[in-house]
């Protein structure tokens, strides 16, 4: 039996919380395609039902404004960077229990997962001196958007970087967004910005119109290829 296609309701439906509708599944057509309508996943509870979300505003880092502190430059000289070497590791980390408001769940794990496993989610690892992995970020690459969706740390700054490299690559690549869902003191640093819904949606439109790149992972399907999930 063909998997159900299933049919999402516009993103400027979203309720006052930035919910468009709840249920669906985590396959990876189902995920890709709500990413193309400005939409992502995450559920309303850990183990609980699936969210499909449009929040008002939507931050992203603005590809041509990132802010790199002084100790955050003299950080970077601490670590290296590697791309998809270690993705199981990377969520892991980002779904560890003990953290705060964590809501990676196993059913978001596995879905992710599989994303990785056909080329389209991706994880930027940072990496000490001792080549053990002490940060990263992982997220969801079309054409010329990337979606960030959780990072982590062990040492200082290790997340920070990450994302610091994440946009050293796009840039490199020729992305247009970069999303980063909502705005924290976090991300803030690092110059985030908030967008309207319809500001975001007109830049995504733009981003999916960018040809494919080749060479943003070097062991996967591009970041910005456009293949069939």
């Amino acid at each position: 039996m063909a998997d159900e296609a299933w049919i999402f309701p516009p993103a400027d439906t979203a309720d006052e919380h930035g919910i468009v509708g709840v249920g669906a599944d985590l396959k990876p057509k189902t995920i890709i395609s709500a990413y193309t309508q400005g939409l992502f996943p995450m559920p309303l509870k850990r183990n609980g039902p699936i969210g499909w979300w449009s929040p008002d505003p939507r931050a992203v880092i603005p590809l041509d404004g990132l802010h790199i502190s002084r100790t955050l430059r003299r950080s970077m000289k601490r670590f290296h960077f590697t791309v998809n070497t270690a993705f199981s590791d990377v969520i892991d980390a980002c779904a560890d229990e003990s953290r705060p408001h964590g809501w990676i769940d196993s059913q978001v794990r596995h879905g992710y997962t599989e994303l990785h496993r056909l080329g389209w989610a991706h994880s930027i690892e940072t990496r000490n001196d001792d080549g053990e992995l002490v940060g990263g970020v992982y997220g969801v690459g079309i054409r010329g958007l990337f979606a960030g969706e959780s990072m982590f740390h062990t040492e200082t700054d290790a997340s920070k970087a990450a994302l610091v490299h994440t946009v050293e690559l796009l840039q490199n690549f020729g992305a247009q967004l970069f999303d980063v869902q909502w705005l924290t003191p976090h991300l803030s640093t690092l110059g985030a910005i908030d967008l309207s819904r319809t500001d975001y949606l007109r830049r995504l439109e733009r981003a999916l119109e960018v040809h494919d790149k080749a060479g943003f992972v070097p062991s996967t399907r591009s970041a910005f290829s456009e293949g069939t999930p």
